[in-house]
């Protein structure tokens, strides 16, 4: 189970002092969610439910070969972002991802939580914006069919 807040950026720290990876992910399905991803050298099919802040989540590393068999099936525009891993409080980690492509331009933060009592009480730091956990337009399989939100 994934337990994640998702929110705009207000303010861009600046991100030479954290990790990255390159994201290039694709969606065989929006209903359910079934998705490919390339992360650096790291590849998978991901499966999703429904839900916005809480949803079943189930992951299966596979090969470069076997992801680039999948590609063919993806009938959206793949989502290409470079996510940066910057730590917070708590042993939390908010996973800023910097979009390119056609959503180029769009700034989002994650944060999974261990438990739905931390999700709530958790308190943004000042450089997040606006809460989008519940906002369906941002949510990259959405991203991926329709492209930046209006």
């Amino acid at each position: 189970m994934e337990i994640e807040r998702k929110f705009l950026i207000k303010e861009l720290p600046d991100l030479n002092a954290y990790t990255c990876k390159k994201i290039k992910q694709g969606y065989i399905s929006t209903d359910p969610v079934i998705r490919i991803r390339q992360m650096n050298d790291t590849y998978c099919v991901c499966l999703k439910s429904q839900g916005h802040m809480i949803r079943e989540e189930f992951e299966l590393g596979i090969t470069k070969e076997q992801c680039d068999a999948l590609w063919h099936k993806v009938d959206n525009t793949p989502v290409e972002k470079t996510r940066y891993f910057i730590p917070l409080d708590g042993n939390l980690t908010a996973e800023l991802d910097v979009y390119a492509g056609p959503l180029d331009g769009l700034l989002t933060v994650e944060v999974e939580f261990p438990s739905q009592l931390e999700a709530a009480n958790f308190i943004a730091p000042g450089w997040f914006g606006a809460d989008i956990t519940h906002d369906n337009r941002y949510k990259n399989n959405h991203l991926s069919q329709y492209g930046l939100p209006k």
